[in-house]
Order: C-alpha cells, then sequence, then structure tokens
C-alpha cells in the first residue's frame, strides 16, 4: 500500500482486532518530518518521541523539524537528504526514530504483535531502520523487492546490540570495491541497554524458487514467507522469459510464473498468500491448501483509518461503487523496471497530461540505483531523472522513457505533497491491488465509506476461529 498508506493508526487498529496490523516502513524519515513540519496535530508524533530510549536525539529530530502550528500553506517542506551507502549521522537518526515512533504507535494501548514491512530495494537506510523498529518491540519484519538473504542475520545481531552489515547492490562493482553498509548499535545508544527481543522474519516471494532459496540459504531464521501473487497492489514481480503486453499494454504472465502451493507446504514454514485474497472464499481456499492465512492489503487501504487521502479514497470508493474502478499494471511507470499496478483517477498522476505538466526531476530518490562510476566511487541515477542527466551517469536512454517519479506520489497520497518552484504542488499516484473492483463487500448497507473492522469481520466469516492466532488472516503492505 506504500508510503504512509498502512499507517500506525491502521496498523493499530488491525493488531487490537486480533490480527497481524503491518505499518509500511517505506520513507518514514520523510513521514515523521513532514509530520512534525505540519505542526504534529494531535500530539501523536511528540508522544512517541517521548517513550524513545535516547532522549537526547529524539530532542534533535523535534528540534530540527517541528514548526509551531504547520508551516505555512503553499510553502515546500524542508529537504531531507537523500539516502546514500554512507549516510551522515543525522540521517541515520532520523530513520532510527522514525521507524521507532511509528512502530510505538502502533503497539500503543495493547499487547498483542505488530509488522513492519520494508522493501529491500531500498538499502540505503535498512540498517538503521530495523534497529529503530526493534527498539519499539516490532514483532514481525516483512520484506521484498529483492532477495533479503541477509536481513535474519541482521536481526540476530541487532538483538543484542551488536554491530551488523549488509551488502548494496552496486550495479558494475567490482571484486574489491567497498559495497558494504555498516551499522553499529553502540554509536548511538545513550547508555546501557537490555537485550531486545528478536522480531520474527517474513520473506515476500512471488516463486517458488525463491521461496527455497529464502528458506535453505538464508543466514539465520526465516520464520514464514509471504507469497504475492500477480494480482497484488503495488510492484509486482515482472513476468518470466521476455516481456510480452496485451492489448491493453499490461505485462502477460503465463503458466511459468504460478506457485506450486503444494512445494510451499514442503518447505516446513508457514506461508502467507497475498494477491486477491481479500474476501471470505479465498481466505477459506487458502487455508484449505495449508496456508497459515492471507495478507490482506487493497481492502485495508481504503478503510477509514487508512493514511490515504480522503479525496483520494473517497472518489475510488465512489468508482467501485459505481462499478468504473480500473487498476493499470503499468511495465513502465516505477524507475525500478518493475511493473508497477496505478488506479485510474483523474487529477493524478496516472493522468497522462496530468504528470506531464511535472517537471522531470528526482529530489527523494528512495528507488535510484546504486552504480560505480569510471572513477570507481558510487554513484546514484534514476530512471525518472532528467533524461540528460540519467545518460550522463552512464544509463541508457530508452530505460527512461515512460518512467514516472513513484517517491514524490507515493507521499502526496498521504498528504505531505512537496511544492516545486513556481508554486507548483506534486499529485499523487494510488496504487491498488487488481480486486478494488470487490472492495465494496465491506461497506456496511447504505454507507459509502467503512473501517477496518468491517474488513475484518468480513474475512473471519472465511475462518476457523478455533485455529491458533498465528494462522489467522493478517494485514500487511507493499509499495
Amino acid at each position: 500500500m506504500g508510503v504512509g498508506v498502512s499507517n500506525w493508526k491502521l496498523a493499530q487498529t488491525v493488531s487490537r482486532a486480533g490480527q497481524l496490523g503491518v505499518v509500511s516502513g517505506t520513507a518514514l524519515d520523510q513521514v515523521l518530518a513532514r509530520r512534525l513540519q505540519d505542526g504534529d496535530p494531535g500530539g501523536d508524533m511528540r508522544r512517541g518521541l517521548d517513550a524513545f530510549p535516547f532522549p537526547a536525539m529524539g530532542e534533535r529530530i523535534w528540534q530540527t523539524y517541528f514548526v509551531p502550528g504547520g508551516k505555512l500553506e503553499g510553502t515546500p517542506y524542508r529537504a531531507v537528504p537523500m539516502l546514500a551507502k554512507d549516510n551522515p549521522r543525522d540521517i541515520a537518526e532520523l530513520c532510527i526514530v522514525a521507524n521507532f515512533v511509528e512502530v510505538f504507535l502502533a503497539r500503543e494501548g495493547h499487547g498483542n504483535p505488530v509488522g513492519i514491512n520494508y522493501l529491500e530495494k531500498i538499502q540505503a537506510a535498512i540498517l538503521p531502520c530495523i534497529y529503530g523498529a526493534m527498539l519499539a518491540g516490532v514483532g514481525y519484519i516483512i520484506m521484498g523487492a529483492g532477495i533479503p538473504l541477509k536481513i535474519p542475520g541482521v536481526l540476530d545481531l541487532f538483538a543484542q546490540h551488536q554491530p551488523a552489515e549488509y551488502p548494496m547492490h552496486v550495479i558494475g562493482a567490482l571484486e574489491g570495491d567497498d559495497t558494504m553498509m555498516h551499522f553499529d548499535p553502540a554509536d548511538f545508544a545513550e547508555g546501557a541497554l537490555a537485550p531486545l527481543t528478536r522480531p520474527k522474519f517474513l520473506a515476500i516471494v512471488s516463486s517458488n524458487t525463491l521461496a527455497t532459496t529464502m528458506v535453505k540459504k538464508a543466514n539465520g531464521r526465516v520464520n514464514g514467507l509471504v507469497i504475492e501473487m500477480r494480482t497484488a497492489g503495488g510492484h509486482n514481480a515482472p513476468p518470466r522469459g521476455k516481456l510480452q503486453l496485451s492489448e491493453a499494454g499490461e505485462p502477460i504472465y503465463g503458466e511459468r510464473d504460478d506457485i506450486d502451493i503444494a512445494k510451499l507446504c514442503e518447505l516446513g514454514v508457514p506461508f502467507w498468500l497475498a494477491g486477491g485474497y481479500g474476501n471470505p472464499e479465498k481466505l477459506r481456499e487458502a487455508l484449505a491448501q495449508g496456508a497459515a492465512g492471507v495478507q490482506v492489503g487493497t481492502a485495508f487501504e481504503f478503510a477509514s483509518e487508512s493514511g490515504l487521502r480522503e479525496d483520494y479514497k473517497q472518489a475510488l470508493l465512489d468508482k467501485v461503487i459505481a462499478g468504473t474502478a480500473h487498476v493499470f499494471t503499468d511495465p513502465l511507470a516505477s524507475p525500478t523496471g518493475f511493473p508497477f499496478k496505478v488506479a485510474l483517477l483523474e487529477g493524478t498522476c496516472s493522468d497522462a497530461e496530468v504528470y506531464a505538466a511535472r517537471p522531470r526531476i528526482c529530489n527523494l530518490g528512495f528507488l535510484r540505483e546504486a552504480y560505480r562510476t569510471p572513477e570507481g566511487e558510487i554513484g546514484y541515477r534514476c530512471a525518472a531523472e532528467p533524461v540528460s542527466i540519467y545518460v550522463s551517469k552512464g544509463g541508457h536512454a530508452e530505460d527512461a522513457v515512460g518512467r514516472k517519479c513513484i517517491c514524490n506520489g507515493l507521499l502526496a497520497n498521504v498528504g505531505f505533497p512537496q511544492v516545486l518552484s513556481g508554486n507548483r504542488v506534486e499529485q499523487g499516484i494510488v496504487t491498488a491491488g487488481d480486486d478494488i473492483t470487490t472492495i465494496a463487500q465491506f461497506l456496511p448497507k447504505g454507507q459509502t465509506h467503512y473501517s477496518a473492522l468491517d474488513v475484518i469481520a468480513e474475512l473471519e466469516k472465511g475462518m476457523d476461529l478455533k485455529k491458533p492466532a498465528e494462522q489467522h488472516n493478517y494485514q500487511a503492505v507493499g509499495v
């Protein structure tokens, strides 16, 4: 569900109801910085900062970003430097604090577990982000959009406040190049700390091969798998083999892309099915096939507790009710090169004219790729930045065709649009799963909106409530 949609409020509601609420861990540094610049309405960020175990660090974040009463309307948010292999201390601190605050608030007031979802693709901040979430007592780390074989070992080390490292993927790197990222909790701690509880680790995969690889080759325990089908929202795995497009311009998937559920059962770890499983019948089917439950994203995205801004949420719900909602699997939009599902909505970046009016710029950089420069250094480029700049960094012009700035669009989705020069305001780019057309099932009679509890009540019709809690359906997110 992307940046800030599965926020602490939604995750808290889901976890309180006995399922696993999951916050999105993507771009939480930007989310916290912008919430503070908006004046911290409700005082929730201040409450989270007050609970942070390193008070001096928390106060530095507050003093840096908090704007009493909120920034003036029409003025830009203060820029947060883009992430890189070696982040300066203030950026690492922001990542630690932001992840702590989101998880702390999601866990507040109940004793049920909460998870956090990360993209392995966004590697530059993964170590401080995970450590911050663990300081808050996160119960599950969930990660996809890559092959996170080294994450289980990181969790083992961080549970003891030991230093950890993680390899950054650098295009063109040569043997002997320094591509390893390092993080030592001792560099940030303000006093002695008791050991942390090691969260369970769930890897998001989209093939039997990757599922087997994660279970057998990870450097620590993989506690389960999320099997994400191609109908899921956000980024999808590309089809295996040569890319072919339908008449509508969407990727064509074939038998090679199907998942063998029976083989998943042989791996001996719990798994949850994702993508089109947001209804009681599909949940019942998943359980019958041996799954521990299902991941549900789109249904919760349009619940009243989600962070999706209200105008987008209601406009798309109105389309669902009218039978005109549509999601397009765009093979080009994402700078990652992976197919990206876009909910078509007038006035957003799904509208070609709206996006064409936007200056081509990359100023957040979460989806940048690292590459080896001719001088042997690490550089960063994004297929959505100005084409001439992208090409000057060794990118190919054809790879920039049709690419969009997903990062700014996702922040605009949740009410934090950046203001560009000339008072141009960034517009959103809403992602959703193919089953957006079915979410009317959660609407109470005569209503045009629903809550997360309405979703859970409907889904539980497909559950055997006598099963252990870990075999229940759970809610998670993915960009």
